[in-house]
């Protein structure tokens, strides 16, 4: 039903910048209502929330870790998502996911029903 497709990933420095991209689309999806967040995953570790914007645009919330680095938008015309990456460390180091559900805002990535394919983001020091 909802197709999303990450891109932006690559490998920086320590320090440098990335801004990710997801595209969403789907025959029934409106994009107006539903929440769209950010995840993030290494090997061997939980999935873990990054960051999300609730369906109005304008709600923005941040994992701890990534607060005043990390900055979430959407653009509603282009049916798009991003994850604006400043100041980036080592440990940001893994494959982000950009991930929707209907309605507000949620952490917890079991409470989202769509999920992209994810894009890597390696920092080196």
């Amino acid at each position: 039903q909802v197709q999303l497709v990450e891109s932006g990933g690559g490998l920086v420095q320590t320090g440098e910048s990335l801004r990710l991209s997801c595209a969403a689309s789907g025959r029934t999806f409106n994009f107006r209502t539903y929440t769209m967040g950010w995840f993030r995953q290494v090997p061997g570790k939980e999935r873990e929330f990054v960051a999300a914007v609730n369906w109005s645009g304008y709600n923005r919330y941040y994992a701890d870790s990534v607060k005043g680095r990390f900055t979430i938008s959407r653009d509603n015309a282009k049916v798009t998502v991003y994850l604006q990456m400043n100041s980036l460390k080592p440990e940001d180091t893994a494959v982000y996911y950009c991930a929707a559900r209907p309605g507000d805002y949620s952490e917890l990535p079991l409470t989202y029903n769509y999920w992209g394919q994810g894009t890597q983001v390696t920092v080196s020091s």
